[in-house]
């Protein structure tokens, strides 16, 4: 304790306390009320400096395009590894061999299945070909099974005519020999009147009744061959609807088998197509053997190893980092801040591993980050609720450092309106967001 209370003041020396003396001195109390006033007026006015607002989030770098960024190289066949060709860390060029695989399918082991399901096809190509043969005789048969129908129908429609014209004459002597008749029984009736009045000889009455009798008998002959023309008429129509009948079977055979040729030379061609796709999936399947880089780039990492091991269909084998690549920036800002961000907006960086020194409302005395561009914006939320957004480096900027690799950290920060400090201060006091607006043209009609 000091003791220096009024009432032991009187035995303290007060020439030895020189931090005392200078605290109750009046100059001292002067230098505090300077030091006061001029520490107020520099708040004063660093609250009237102008002020940069900015919205801040982190990012990581990534690639413009997706090809460019690492991918993994896949299986397209399940097989055995026979022998690796790279390790972590080598370069490829596009079409390297990364990997050897053997066949561990049963359907494959044949070492010559390539030239057996080839032989197989060029069967199956004769076989096309003897049924194009097939149907093309078979054309030439229906042709000529056409030609010998439509003859024989003429044949029978000719005969048929023979018979209808025959059977108009029969009919005309039919008709003559009746009236011969007739005339031959008015005679003789005549004749036998007179020789009762015996004006006539029996002799001619005899020759009357003769010749009485042969136009009797004459007319049956005639009636006889009259009768057998209409049946002629009628065996002349069967046969023609035979033939018809005959030459519609035939011909329709001979359709039924071009049909059934051409059928089974379809079946032929499904197969010949079928044996097509078997000898080139064949064949591609040998090339998917060797596993091979798909681009320019460097081996990450292997993810399969042992001579021997079973990889199925589609597994991740390695890991490959392409050598070239545009870089670019994915950042993830907050959906409040989303409206204040436009295409093309400017932005700065700063990059994990670089040294820079940031003052995020005075970005022209900041030193160590780097500019970009917004290229665009998510236009839906990810899992954590913020939105993603991407940025290219600005051509107007310093170049982006030629060290950087992909999945690298970064912090950037979007340049809004130039404010007043103290305008800021009071915004985040009251937790307001930044200001920004898009400027609008407004189009005024001209006055009448």
């Amino acid at each position: 304790m000091l003791n220096l209370s009024p009432a032991n003041r009187a035995n303290v020396n007060l020439s030895k306390l020189t931090a005392l003396l200078r605290v109750d001195s009046i100059n001292s109390s002067r230098k505090l009320i300077k030091a006061t006033t001029l520490l107020f007026c520099c708040l004063i006015i660093v609250l009237f400096l102008p002020w940069t607002q900015n919205i801040q989030s982190n990012g990581k770098v990534t690639t413009l395009r997706p090809e460019q960024r690492p991918q993994t190289i896949n299986t397209i066949i399940p097989g055995r590894i026979e022998k690796w060709f790279v390790k972590d860390g080598d370069i490829v060029n596009k079409g390297d061999t990364i990997l050897y695989l053997s066949e561990i399918k049963d359907g494959y082991f044949d070492p010559n299945l390539i030239g057996r399901t080839q032989s197989q096809l060029k069967n199956k190509e004769l076989s096309v070909l003897s049924y194009e043969d097939k149907i093309n005789s078979l054309d030439t048969r229906v042709d000529a099974l056409i030609d010998n129908g439509q003859l024989q129908l003429q044949q029978a429609k000719l005969k048929m005519q023979q018979a209808q014209l025959k059977v108009k004459s029969d009919s005309i002597e039919f008709v003559t020999a009746v009236e011969n008749n007739k005339i031959a029984e008015q005679q003789y009736n005549r004749f036998e009147k007179l020789k009762q009045e015996k004006l006539k000889s029996q002799t001619e009455l005899e020759a009357k009744k003769l010749a009485f009798q042969r136009t009797t008998a004459n007319q049956i002959t005639t009636q006889q061959k009259y009768l057998q023309s209409k049946n002629d008429i009628i065996d002349a129509k069967l046969a023609l609807n035979s033939i018809g009948a005959k030459f519609r079977d035939e011909v329709s055979k001979a359709e039924s088998d071009k049909f059934s040729a051409l059928s089974n030379m379809y079946d032929a061609e499904i197969d010949v197509t079928k044996l097509q796709t078997q000898v080139v999936n064949y064949s591609i399947r040998n090339g998917m053997y060797f596993i091979l880089a798909p681009q320019d780039g460097v081996v990450t990492k292997i993810l399969s190893s042992g001579i021997g091991e079973t990889i199925k269909e589609g597994d991740a084998i390695a890991t490959i980092m392409p050598s070239k690549y545009d870089l670019a920036l994915e950042t993830y800002v907050q959906p409040m801040d989303l409206p204040l961000l436009q295409k093309g907006q400017s932005i700065r960086i700063q990059f994990d591993g670089w040294p820079s020194i940031v003052f995020s409302g005075w970005p022209n005395a900041s030193f160590g980050t780097f500019g970009g561009k917004i290229l665009a914006v998510d236009n839906f939320a990810n899992n954590e609720g913020t939105f993603r957004v991407l940025v290219v480096p600005d051509n107007k900027d310093q170049p982006w450092p030629n060290k950087l690799r992909v999945g690298g950290g970064a912090k950037t920060m979007v340049m809004l309106n130039d404010v007043k400090v103290g305008y800021e201060l009071w915004r985040l006091i009251n937790g307001f967001p930044p200001d920004f607006y898009a400027s609008k043209q407004i189009d005024k009609k001209p006055g009448k």
